[in-house]
């Protein structure tokens, strides 16, 4: 009997061990917005495979019916799907050819798809920026002193996806008030260090002491000066 349990013990650890390594990244952006690229699912199952084989088996450019064997769909909806995805431009063919033997060869590229997903973000982050610049009972002008706003005039330039993104996970998934964050901005600016890491630090370490007004901010960072 122990060793039957000994046994189904380690066939578990092995089977846990193969999905661990059987993984595939997946980008989350896809699953946000297939919808909104007019997607179906059978054509995001058919990225998805794609990506999986370049990921874990290195194959650029598997053939049609390798596609096929992975997929419930008949043959000819997995080359309908394939030939929307190109069309549509979310999937390229690459062609290039190896300088020491002369052969070529082709391979899937979605780095358009990605760019796609990309802007789409970036118009949820600008609609979300739009709606924190108009609060109900706002005076009119009010808003224009968002946080958005703010860090580009410091920056001197439009800010770009990525650190719209760390502003958005600041106030949304982190929860630091608007007015934390433009102290944490201050703070960067005293020290010299614009860039957005040095600022997340600073929220980091704040969060860290539990501090959560400006007030506990600068006399934080007093004392850290006295030191």
């Amino acid at each position: 009997m122990r060793s039957s349990q000994g046994t189904n013990k380690e066939l578990s650890a092995a089977l846990l061990l193969g999905w661990q390594d059987g993984q595939v990244d997946v980008p989350y952006w896809l699953l946000q917005y297939y919808s909104r690229l007019r997607l179906q699912e059978a054509e995001v199952m058919l990225i998805l495979h794609v990506m999986a084989f370049k990921q874990k088996e290195q194959k650029d450019f598997p053939t049609l019916e390798e596609i096929q064997s992975r997929m419930s769909l008949l043959p000819e909806k997995v080359i309908a799907a394939l030939q929307k995805l190109l069309k549509e431009g979310l999937l390229q063919i690459d062609e290039e050819m190896d300088p020491a033997s002369g052969v070529h060869s082709e391979k899937y590229n979605w780095t358009p798809l990605l760019e796609r997903l990309a802007e789409c973000r970036l118009e949820d982050l600008q609609e979300e920026k739009a709606a924190r610049r108009i609060r109900p009972g706002a005076a009119p002008g009010a808003g224009s002193r968002d946080v958005f706003t703010i860090f580009e005039k410091e920056f001197g330039r439009p800010l770009t996806p990525m650190e719209l993104e760390s502003i958005a996970g600041w106030l949304d998934k982190d929860g630091h008030p608007e007015e934390l964050i433009l102290a944490g901005l201050k703070e960067a600016v005293f020290a010299g260090k614009v860039h957005f890491r040095y600022i997340d630090r600073i929220l980091l370490e704040w969060q860290r002491n539990r501090i959560t007004s400006v007030e506990q901010a600068k006399e934080h960072s007093q004392k850290f000066r006295s030191r």
